[in-house]
């Protein structure tokens, strides 16, 4: 079974930037494509970004392309989001997701999510 754990939320300033990190266990990432998802205070669960297993290629949200930048290490057995110039809309939290096959944004395609972790972006 694929577990995954978040981390690297925090408060910080619009202008600033933050890493976020998925580890991963359980399994090795190799064959899994993983996303990110964002959910705000009382809003469902939206994907910003994905990357694919079979040829790294990425998915970005409009709402984040040049801001934010999605990277896997399957060494590490990790993944991660580096978020630059986040603005109070980023607020929220950022689930880890993983599953087989290709990058989707429909939320009920992830079999596997962590936790969660809360960014805050407020001046």
């Amino acid at each position: 079974q694929l577990q995954l754990v978040e981390s690297g939320g925090g408060l910080v300033q619009p202008g600033e930037s933050l890493r976020l990190s998925c580890a991963a266990s359980g399994r090795t990432l190799d064959n899994y494509y993983i996303a990110w998802f964002h959910q705000a205070p009382g809003k469902e669960r939206a994907a910003v970004s994905c990357i694919s297993s079979v040829d790294d290629s990425t998915y970005y949200a409009d709402s984040v392309k040049g801001r934010f930048t999605i990277s896997k290490n399957n060494s590490a057995n990790a993944a991660s989001l580096q978020m630059n110039s986040l603005k109070p809309d980023d607020t929220g939290v950022y689930y880890c997701a993983a599953d087989r096959g290709f990058c989707h944004v429909d939320s009920a395609k992830y079999r596997y999510w962590g936790r969660g972790t809360q960014v805050t972006v407020a001046s």
